[in-house]
């Protein structure tokens, strides 16, 4: 598809601020897949192109983690393989039907896991479990919020990586820490997976996520960054801010 110079200006710095949400908390797909839909790119284009950008800020944010030793690798390449599965199967799934259906069930979804945060003081824990205290049941859980989380986010996208910490760091009852260092991995494995179909079908305008990947790449270092001085406290303000957005992205394309 064609593009300008103009739709840049409009994209680029909202990648930069989605970079920095999506380090801290995830969720930053609620400002970069709106960035080229406003911009005027096809939901097609936006959701093949935004998964350039993604995957490059995505990238930053996992080295930085993996240096602060927030990963643990076994659980986290579990995650990674069902996940992969979710995403290929969510994004061709993308490609066949519309979204309407899932965005309805988000108008439910989104108030209850609001409601979740802010009642819970669990996300404020710093560990809640050891890395060597990993049970059988972590990996279970984090299998089946992988391949779910993975298959929305291939099919759609914006705050699958919110929805991943909450379920990583509740039910599975990770710490914040590592419940975000998982995510991270997942999140950068699923936007290969779902930017490959997209790009096999033609969907992705390489020059303009390539330049705007280069800005996610900043954002999402100043967040990681963030994150690493802030700790968990910055986890659950910033998770309810995505939220709301989400909510507000949600009715308004639905009204839309």
């Amino acid at each position: 598809m064609d593009w300008s110079f103009s739709q840049l200006l409009v994209i680029c710095p909202l990648i930069f601020i989605g970079g920095v949400v999506d380090a801290i908390g995830g969720g930053g797909g609620l400002i970069t897949l709106p960035a080229y839909m406003i911009s005027g790119f096809p939901v097609h284009f936006a959701i093949g192109t935004n998964k350039i950008s993604s995957a490059m800020g995505t990238f930053t944010a996992l080295v930085k983690f993996i240096r602060d030793g927030y990963i643990p690798f076994k659980l986290s390449l579990c995650g990674v393989i069902f996940a992969l599965l979710g995403s290929s199967l969510g994004a061709e799934t993308a490609l066949l039907i519309s979204d309407y259906v899932f965005r309805i069930l988000m108008l439910g979804i989104i108030p209850l896991t609001a409601w979740y945060v802010f009642r819970s003081q669990d996300l404020l824990r710093e560990e809640r479990i050891s890395q060597d205290a990993i049970t059988s049941r972590t990996y279970i859980v984090c299998i089946l919020v992988a391949f779910c989380i993975g298959f929305y986010d291939g099919f759609y996208g914006p705050g699958a990586g919110t929805f991943m910490l909450l379920l990583l760091a509740g039910a599975a009852r990770l710490s914040v820490q590592k419940a975000n260092g998982v995510t991270k991995a997942i999140n950068f494995a699923t936007n290969i997976s779902a930017l490959a179909v997209y790009f096999v079908n033609g969907k992705a305008v390489i020059p303009v996520g390539l330049t705007a990947g280069l800005f996610s790449i900043a954002g999402n270092y100043a967040g990681a960054k963030f994150f690493e001085k802030g700790g968990a406290e910055t986890v659950r303000p910033v998770i309810l801010i995505v939220l709301s957005l989400f909510f507000v992205r949600v009715i308004y394309s639905l009204i839309f």
